[in-house]
């Protein structure tokens, strides 16, 4: 079967697509999993679009399994680490992995065969990252996908293979060689960062009003739909994010139950969203398109079929900052961070936590259900730091 649907339980309109991909070198059988919201005719359409898609790509030809032994390369383990396991993966993990893998790695130590690299050659190599101006938090993810990558090929290779990264140790970062943390912006910074984006585009400017005015992360605000705006009552539902893959943005429901939620907008959020709901209809009306209630707030084609490219924002960011004159250190995480230091002496950590979708202890000390009087009372705020 080329592909099927179903709906998804306890959420009405929303649909799991999925579409057979073949099989791997293993025989085993490859799908790939969208999430869609609309009516069961619009889910039929976009699954037909992607069974079509697919039959028009070249039919993949399975690589031969790894051959384990003394010629085994570290760049072969990762390859067949990423062949035979990161189909497991969220995509952006993915894409993370192959971006450290083929700019870190494999034109260095990935070359070198595992039979005969030593603990102490592994230990120069996090040195020489280390010297060549890399974080500790790099260097760190570097380690993490060498060691997964040559433990399954010592265990693929039953045991022949040594797992040299084991027992290697990562240098020391003095504090003054730890990279700051990311920087709340201050409250003029990000008027003028919103009054610079919205003289250029409309859009953007309300994108990034929102992620300042509600703390939601990039992928979330991207994945946005008419239907999760209520501008009436000033309220924004959270319930899916878009994240960067090959061949595109993908939207996917949240990792976790807490970045599910619904939130306060304060009024003039709210009256830029109406502005820009105006704006995408008269797009839609011009290139004789329809904007729908499941269309994405934010994205740049007519009808807004589909989703904003995270990524594609970062980079309207880094030019619109530019322009104003404003320092290099903000980004469009910065925003989250100035919403979260804004909250401080507003709101309690409880309802901080729940605004901002935080699950972990790591995060916030404890986690509690969204309390509506606070949580407007911290939209209000927002709104007024922000003009």
């Amino acid at each position: 079967m080329a592909g099927s649907l179903r709906a998804v339980e306890d959420r009405p309109g929303t649909w799991q697509l999925r579409v057979y991909l073949g099989r791997d070198a293993e025989g085993r059988v490859r799908h790939r999993h969208v999430t869609f919201k609309g009516s069961r005719r619009q889910a039929e359409r976009e699954l037909a679009r992607l069974v079509a898609e697919q039959d028009s790509q070249p039919a993949a030809v399975p690589e031969q399994p790894a051959n384990w032994g003394p010629a085994t390369t570290v760049n072969d383990a990762v390859a067949a680490w990423r062949d035979n396991g990161w189909d497991d993966l969220s995509p952006k993990t993915a894409r993370h992995y192959e971006s450290i893998w083929k700019v870190h790695i494999a034109p260095t130590i990935g070359r070198r065969r595992i039979a005969i690299l030593g603990t102490y050659d592994v230990e120069r190599y996090y040195r020489s990252l280390k010297a060549d101006g890399l974080s500790m938090s790099t260097v760190r993810q570097v380690k993490a996908v060498l060691h997964r990558a040559c433990r399954l090929a010592h265990k693929w290779s039953a045991g022949v293979l040594p797992n040299p990264i084991a027992d290697a140790d990562l240098p020391t970062w003095r504090l003054e060689e730890q990279r700051a943390e990311v920087r709340a912006p201050e409250p003029h910074e990000v008027q003028a960062l919103l009054t610079a984006a919205v003289a250029e585009d409309l859009r953007f400017g309300v994108f990034l009003r929102v992620l300042a005015a509600t703390g939601i992360r990039r992928g979330e605000a991207c994945a946005l739909r008419w239907s999760d705006l209520d501008l009436e009552r000033g309220v924004i539902t959270v319930d899916e994010g878009v994240i960067a893959a090959k061949g595109g943005a993908v939207v996917k429901e949240p990792k976790t139950r807490a970045s599910v939620r619904s939130l306060a907008c304060d009024e003039r959020t709210a009256a830029a969203l109406i502005e820009l709901r105006a704006e995408q209809e008269r797009i839609a009306a011009a290139a004789e398109e329809r904007l729908l209630d499941d269309s994405f707030v934010f994205s740049a084609s007519p009808g807004g079929a589909v989703p904003p490219h995270p990524d594609s924002m970062s980079h309207a960011l880094t030019r619109i900052r530019n322009q104003a004159g404003l320092p290099p250190d903000i980004h469009l995480h910065s925003l989250r961070h100035f919403h979260a230091t804004a909250l401080d002496p507003v709101i309690s950590e409880a309802q901080k936590q729940a605004r901002l979708g935080w699950s972990t202890v790591h995060m916030a000390r404890h986690y509690t259900d969204g309390v509506p009087a606070e949580d407007r009372r911290a939209a209000e705020h927002i709104g007024r730091l922000l003009g």
